[in-house]
């Protein structure tokens, strides 16, 4: 009976930690802004919505791009919006690293939303021509996969058939060891 609550009370320890990411998330997804939209590509950040297919003017509306010290929207980087009465969008090009605020304004005055984006710093690969001639010369003599050690059959990838049949053994091992402390901890009768 012990060990039947002791089980009960970690199943539900479990259940509890498991749905905590899912309520989290759910928080989460409640407080994004879907309105616009907006996505960074090395130095680019780019805006898009479809809140803004009304024209004035000619003009669909404008986004502006704050950086940390810039408070409202005349203070930023400003972008015309363009596309089509489905989607519009602006981008801004050589952003430098840092996080920014982005503000769209339809032509009617109306605000399409305002979203933070993170610049990250671009990394450009080197390659080192020492380490590739060093690669070449000893690609003969490497095996594809990496050193594979053991005897026999320590070099053989199992299926998932293996796996489940070792994963029911240490299961059977398991549950015959509870099986042998608890029948060690009863009272002999004799």
């Amino acid at each position: 009976m012990r060990m039947t609550q002791m089980l009960v009370r970690s199943g539900l320890t479990v259940a509890a930690a498991a749905a905590l990411p899912l309520t989290l998330t759910a928080t989460q997804a409640v407080a994004v802004n879907t309105a616009i939209n907006v996505s960074t590509s090395g130095t680019t950040v780019q805006v898009t919505t479809s809140d803004c297919a009304t024209r004035s003017n000619g003009s669909m509306g404008n986004a502006s791009l704050l950086s940390s010290g810039q408070a409202n929207f005349a203070q930023g980087r400003q972008a015309t919006l363009s596309g089509t009465s489905t989607s519009q969008a602006a981008a801004w090009s050589s952003v430098t690293t840092g996080t920014y605020t982005v503000i769209v304004v339809c032509a009617d005055g109306t605000t399409a939303g305002t979203q933070s984006v993170t610049v990250s710093p671009v990394s450009s690969p080197t390659i080192s021509a020492t380490a590739t001639a060093t690669a070449r010369a000893t690609s003969s003599a490497s095996p594809s996969r990496g050193v594979m050690g053991g005897m026999g059959g320590g070099t053989k990838d199992y299926g998932a058939a293996t796996y489940a049949a070792g994963g029911v053994l240490v299961a059977a091992g398991v549950g015959a060891t509870v099986w042998v402390l608890r029948r060690r901890a009863k009272p002999h009768r004799l």
